[in-house]
């Protein structure tokens, strides 16, 4: 039984790695996608979410296998639990990358404000942090996902500055009101996007400390 639980455990792990790859693709693309203009780079992004939700799915059918015959405890319960929270986790990342390539579609059918908003170091620092949180989950290191718990206060209030900019840019240019509520929309989405990468921090900190650090206070 310790030796088939031990080959689902790395089978899973195999699964979870190859979500959480194909995931940082698509949101390196979709950003690309958005900062270039490219179209055709946005269509790819979506249609490849279709493949994000078939491994979400195998990754949580092999988990609850796991649990149902195997009835693991102690760390190897804490391993699936946390993977089973972090492939939801990873999923939504997967939907909100897509849906900011769909909003990149839309921007670029749309009149251009006149000052444009920069969102290239929201966009970078949300990169590196879902960078820095699946090499926490790769490398099982509690301590970088720490790092990470930390780091997305970083990102809220870059968002929270963002929001400010684009209201005063919506009471300036009320004509391209349009564009700027999506330009709003996708700094929410890579803030939100900041959000999951924190929980899989915060789930990878649970499986090799046994510590639930959720609803913590950062101060």
């Amino acid at each position: 039984m310790a030796r088939h639980l031990e080959k689902e455990l790395e089978r899973l792990k195999k699964l979870i790695y190859a979500l959480s790859a194909r995931v940082d693709e698509n949101l390196e693309l979709a950003v690309k996608s958005f900062q270039e203009s490219d179209l055709e780079l946005a269509r790819q992004v979506i249609r490849d979410d279709v493949k994000i939700d078939e491994l979400e799915i195998e990754v949580e059918e092999e988990c609850l296998k796991a649990l149902a015959l195997y009835q693991p405890v102690a760390i190897d319960l804490r391993f699936i639990t946390a993977v089973m929270r972090m492939n939801n986790d990873l999923e939504r990342i997967g939907d909100l990358a897509a849906d900011i390539a769909k909003n990149g579609i839309h921007i670029n059918e749309s009149p251009k404000p006149k000052i444009p908003l920069d969102l290239h170091q929201m966009n970078y620092l949300v990169k590196a942090i879902v960078r820095k949180a699946l090499d926490s989950l790769i490398n099982i290191d509690a301590y970088l996902a720490r790092e990470v718990i930390r780091d997305d206060d970083e990102i809220n209030a870059m968002k929270a500055e963002m929001k400010e900019e684009i209201v005063q840019a919506l009471k300036r240019e009320p004509e391209h009101a349009e564009s700027l509520i999506t330009l709003l929309a996708i700094t929410h989405r890579l803030e939100r996007i900041g959000d999951h990468a924190s929980n899989i921090a915060e789930d990878v900190v649970y499986m090799v400390d046994a510590e639930i650090v959720r609803h913590q206070s950062n101060g």
